[in-house]
């Protein structure tokens, strides 16, 4: 499995108990989808390797606790400490309206109800406070804020997001 198959589940945070259980901090609205899974792939060196999950529980709504098979003490433990989870794309729960996942509009066309066609998606950058669309616009990039209220429509089967920006904010680019 690559991780290119795979989403970003969350990260092991801490032990539990001496008997190799662990917390994972998971980087979702709903946890609970996520707590009577029977694996996950755990990032270990750069590899991804499967784990299987003999028993989990949310601890606390926003932690899930995890007893892995082969996981039984505080050593083997202390081996996973720290790693990231993933899951497959196809264990994402679909998402309806106007809620995306990112990789998701990666290649749609954005419309502009001021401008019009602005470009194509190229990526997302989420690395500041505020996520951004990476535009390209015949070579040129264009970064707008993935803000809820620029957001109007998302229309997956024509591949296509409608915004209506401020004024001017995409003539600073061109």
């Amino acid at each position: 499995m690559k991780k290119d198959d795979c989403f970003y589940l969350g990260k092991i945070v801490r032990k539990y108990s001496f008997k190799g259980e662990v917390l994972a901090k998971l980087d979702t609205d709903e946890p609970e989808i996520y707590e009577n899974l029977d694996a996950i792939f755990l990032d270990l060196k750069g590899n991804l390797v499967p784990f299987f999950i003999e028993q989990s529980q949310l601890h606390k709504s926003d932690l899930l606790r995890l007893k892995f098979e082969d996981v039984s003490t505080e050593t083997d433990a202390d081996a996973i400490l720290k790693s990231d989870l993933y899951l497959p794309l196809g264990l994402l729960p679909k998402l309806e309206g106007n809620k995306f996942y990112f990789h998701e509009v990666i290649g749609f066309t954005v419309e502009d109800r001021n401008f019009g066609t602005v470009g194509i998606i190229k990526g997302i950058n989420d690395s500041s406070a505020q996520a951004l669309f990476e535009i390209d616009s015949e070579g040129k990039e264009i970064l707008i804020p993935m803000n809820d209220e620029f957001i109007k429509s998302l229309d997956r089967d024509n591949k296509t997001i409608h915004l209506e920006t401020p004024e001017g904010l995409i003539d600073l680019y061109l």
